[in-house]
């Protein structure tokens, strides 16, 4: 499997499916009433980080990034996923 093919499955399979469940409980709480700023600015920071990987998504696609870029980018994802700020299966 070639690197960008690893980054694209890895965003894809992970990232954007991890995101989007902590997105979906962020709204969870804002529903019940439960929320405050603090909560309402992580669910910012995470739609924002959404993006941002599907900015990735379509650079992949298009072929912008090189093999370099893609193992600092693995690398990265990797070590958030060390430090619980995406959570794993």
């Amino acid at each position: 499997m070639s690197i960008q093919k690893e980054l694209e499955t890895l965003i894809k399979d992970d990232v954007l499916v991890e995101i989007e469940d902590y997105i979906d409980d962020l709204f969870e709480i804002i529903a019940s009433k439960k929320d405050d700023d603090e909560i309402k600015a992580e669910l910012l920071d995470m739609q924002e980080m959404k993006k941002e990987f599907e900015s990735l998504l379509v650079e992949l696609e298009n072929g912008e990034l090189s093999d370099e870029e893609c193992e600092e980018l693995i690398e990265e994802i990797n070590t958030m996923k060390e430090d619980n700020l995406i959570e794993e299966d």
